[in-house]
């Protein structure tokens, strides 16, 4: 499966249909089998659709993570799995393997990179990668800023694990 390069206005307009209605965690879980806003629908498409990633965005892998970092992972790869979805015409169900593979190989180029800082050790992460827009909307969301709640730990395992979910939606 190609899938089409992901632009940022792609990105944008998945952001603004999801921004549009804000819920946490637990109440998206909770509405799932509801009719509810796009954030609602949104998990229960990903829940239906790709029962394997979102049962990986739930795993042990995130279990480090605060409940706020936890609901920022689902909320970021529902972005990018509506945005691969909906320039895909038909988008295979992900297989465990599939995403243990990319998180594996993740983790190994994160691992062995040499650069001290967190931002400094994603460049490694850009070089020639086919869907840099999306990879580039994971690294804006986890900016140091004086209002982020996301910790030190939190950024890594919340950027492998959306590298991981574009490397495995796109077959890259």
């Amino acid at each position: 499966m190609t899938v089409p390069f992901i632009s940022e206005q792609i990105i944008d307009g998945i952001t603004e249909a999801l921004d549009n209605e804000e819920n946490s965690y637990d109440e998206a879980l909770e509405a799932l089998d509801n009719e509810g806003n796009s954030y609602d629908k949104a998990i229960g498409a990903l829940q239906a659709k790709q029962p394997i990633l979102f049962s990986y965005l739930l795993s042990e892998s995130f279990k480090l993570l605060t409940v706020e970092e936890s609901e920022y992972l689902l909320y970021l790869a529902l972005v990018i799995w509506k945005a691969v979805d909906a320039e895909t015409k038909e988008m295979p169900i992900l297989d465990s393997e599939k995403i243990e593979e990319a998180e594996e190989k993740n983790w190994t180029l994160f691992n062995e990179t040499t650069a001290r800082g967190f931002n400094d050790k994603l460049n490694v992460f850009f070089d020639k990668y086919p869907q840099e827009d999306l990879l580039a909307f994971v690294e804006d969301a986890l900016v140091d800023d004086e209002d982020s709640f996301v910790t030190k730990e939190g950024k890594e395992l919340l950027f492998i694990g959306l590298r991981t979910t574009i490397d495995a939606l796109c077959d890259i």
